[in-house]
């Protein structure tokens, strides 16, 4: 059996194993993985290769960040500010999104909406509002927020990592042309249109639980918490010009936070996620199989033949965002990312197309699940909490899905030429 037909029996595993999610992801991936190796069609440095990858390094010191933000409850106090803002319940929606999706850019989008919905439902039970019509914008945002910058979401590494191996450069802020406009159009969509598909809230939500309190921790923990974030990120920002990788100054940043006593090293540990980095590295070690068997050539090859001669790269583009959207409402978006950002890749290069834009569409497409309460974890969190049917998330999701694809589909183009 030839290397490139093991790697598409792997692939066809890893797609059916991510739809029924029987194994855990971070197995699955690591299977494929020891796979490869173990029928000769990846090298035992190239298996491993990902798990040490110098993204994934950025996501374990991201995490301890972020964590830091939640256990201080800093990140809580920032989503109180919503309060302050909101005279009305469609305000009260903008001031939501605005603060989920601006928070969700910079630290984990699963993470930011768990902190905030016992904030949210505390301001909806107080305020008289109903918990349906707010949760869903919240949830939305910190999708939308995670594609404000590399950091947003564990998917936007890999997009950025797959254009780190062809020799391209990339930037702390590379989804956020497209991104910002997205996060914008969403908060304008649910502020003047969507409000109105949200479910009326007839239907009483699950109880909440009670928030956690943080009126034991010292202010100062919280002022550290949130300088090192700022410094972080903008240290990222300006990785060029001072000279230090982004991936060090996350590490630095985590060190601190640790030697300082803000965060415990157990409560580090704790915050960092081992499916994602499991996911992350089995799946780097699929993209290498897919790249030196020829088997994502041949995947690209029978679409593009599928498609005619010719093929238009729009039309590739449209193909490759509807697929990542779709898979992605069904199993998770860092799975569908893992698998979708290769064959995005392959196809680029069958065309000799700059592969910035396929790669940018496959990630933000991947982001995409407003369709269903399984697309994404926080999706499923506030099921029970807004008393929701499946249907509440077709009727607000597939409209902002449909703005998502239009934005995507006339800025990237623009921005990112297939032809330079």
């Amino acid at each position: 059996m030839s290397p490139s037909t093991i790697t598409l029996i792997f692939l066809a595993f890893a797609i059916v194993s991510f739809v029924l999610e029987k194994i855990p992801l971070g197995l699955t991936a690591t299977i494929v993985a020891i796979g490869l190796n173990l029928t000769g069609v990846l090298s035992t440095s190239d298996t491993f290769a990902g798990y040490v990858n110098s993204n994934v390094i950025l996501c374990i010191g991201m995490f301890v960040v972020g964590q830091a933000l939640f256990e201080t409850g800093t990140a809580n106090k920032i989503g109180g500010l919503v309060t302050r803002f909101a005279k009305t319940e469609r305000m009260l929606i903008v001031a939501i999104m605005v603060i989920v999706g601006i928070m969700s850019g910079f630290l984990s989008n699963t993470g930011t909406a768990a902190v905030l919905i016992p904030v949210v439902c505390g301001i909806a039970d107080e305020s008289g509002y109903s918990r349906s019509r707010l949760l869903m914008p919240l949830v939305f945002a910190a999708a939308l927020g995670g594609n404000l910058s590399i950091i947003g979401a564990p998917g936007n590494l890999m997009g950025v990592n797959a254009l780190q191996e062809m020799g391209m450069e990339t930037s702390f802020f590379m989804y956020a042309p497209v991104g910002i406009p997205m996060l914008i159009a969403g908060i304008l969509y649910f502020a003047f249109i969507g409000y109105r598909f949200l479910p009326d809230g007839n239907h009483s939500g699950e109880a909440v639980e009670a928030q956690k309190d943080y009126s034991d921790v010292p202010q100062w923990k919280q002022i550290v918490s949130l300088v090192v974030l700022v410094v972080v990120i903008l240290a990222m920002i300006f990785e060029d010009q001072i000279g230090v990788k982004i991936q060090i100054s996350a590490c630095v940043g985590a060190i601190i936070l640790v030697l300082t006593g803000v965060i415990s090293e157990k409560e580090a540990l704790r915050s960092i996620d081992l499916k994602v980095v499991l996911l992350f590295g089995g799946s780097l070690a699929l993209a290498k199989a897919l790249e030196t068997t020829g088997a994502g050539s041949l995947i690209a090859d029978a679409i593009v033949g599928a498609l005619g001669a010719n093929s238009n790269p729009m039309i590739l583009l449209l193909v490759i965002f509807v697929v990542g959207c779709a898979l992605t409402n069904f199993m998770s978006n860092t799975a569908t990312t893992a698998l979708m950002v290769p064959i995005a890749t392959s196809l680029a290069q069958s065309l000799g197309a700059d592969p910035r834009s396929m790669i940018i569409a496959t990630v933000i497409a991947c982001s995409c699940a407003y369709a269903t309460p399984i697309g994404m974890p926080a999706n499923t969190m506030v099921v029970g909490l807004g008393g929701y049917k499946f249907n509440d998330y077709v009727k607000s999701g597939l409209p902002l899905i449909a703005v998502s694809f239009i934005i995507c589909m006339v800025l990237l183009p623009i921005l990112f030429p297939f032809y330079g």
